[in-house]
């Protein structure tokens, strides 16, 4: 664990938000499938065949499954209806994820270094509930945020907008006092129309240089 000493909180700066899953925790679909499903994702191509039938580019039924909609039970039965994979194929997948979010130490550390100097700190995930509860028995550090919404708790999720109007309202927050973290380009795109300030998440350097960059860190 990052020894920390936190400075008296300032809302005079912007408040930064996290993404969790491919800023703060590993996400890396392809290479999770092969190690998963081997026989299905044998190699790089079928290994993203794979991906984009499984989670559908984050919409579809793996949205409703982000958005709290559908439980794992109905989640496996609709993506191997869908897919023609079979249902143990598409369970082992679902039950593998929560160790695919292992944390990324370099991220970790930059959210430590951000909770040092003071500054407010929040998260949006898309997360569904059964890995959200996961990650906050099993990680320390979410408890570092000041606050933070994961998707299905609130029933929306990115790019949608609601998400991001319910995020402003609970932070309290005008669009831009707030700085958006997010490895999924729609995601920055939709924030960035609302008016938040939001930085592509390559990694946590990068992060940090930009942030550097407009005085944000």
């Amino acid at each position: 664990m990052i020894a920390m000493q936190p400075q008296t909180l300032s809302d005079d700066r912007p408040a930064i938000v996290f993404d969790f899953g491919g800023v703060l925790f590993r996400w890396h679909p392809p290479s999770m499938l092969r190690r998963v499903v081997p026989h299905l994702a044998h190699d790089e191509a079928s290994a993203a065949h794979w991906v984009r039938e499984i989670f559908q580019g984050y919409g579809g039924d793996w949205q409703a499954f982000d958005q709290g909609r559908v439980e794992v039970p109905d989640l496996v039965r609709r993506i191997a209806r869908r897919t023609g994979a079979g249902e143990a194929d598409v369970q082992a997948v679902v039950d593998a994820v929560p160790h695919e979010l292992q944390p990324i130490e370099p991220a970790v550390a930059l959210l430590a270094r951000l909770k040092a100097a003071g500054r407010r700190l929040y998260f949006l995930s898309n997360m569904p509930a059964p890995y959200s509860d996961h990650l906050e028995r099993t990680h320390g550090f979410v408890r570092w945020f000041d606050d933070g919404i994961f998707s299905a708790r609130v029933l929306e999720a990115k790019p949608d907008r609601a998400i991001f109007e319910i995020a402003q309202r609970r932070f309290g927050r005008a669009p831009h006092e707030l700085v958006f973290l997010d490895d999924h380009v729609p995601n920055v795109d939709a924030a960035r129309t609302l008016g938040w300030q939001a930085i592509h998440f390559v990694d946590a350097a990068q992060a940090e240089a930009e942030l550097k960059a407009h005085g944000l860190a």
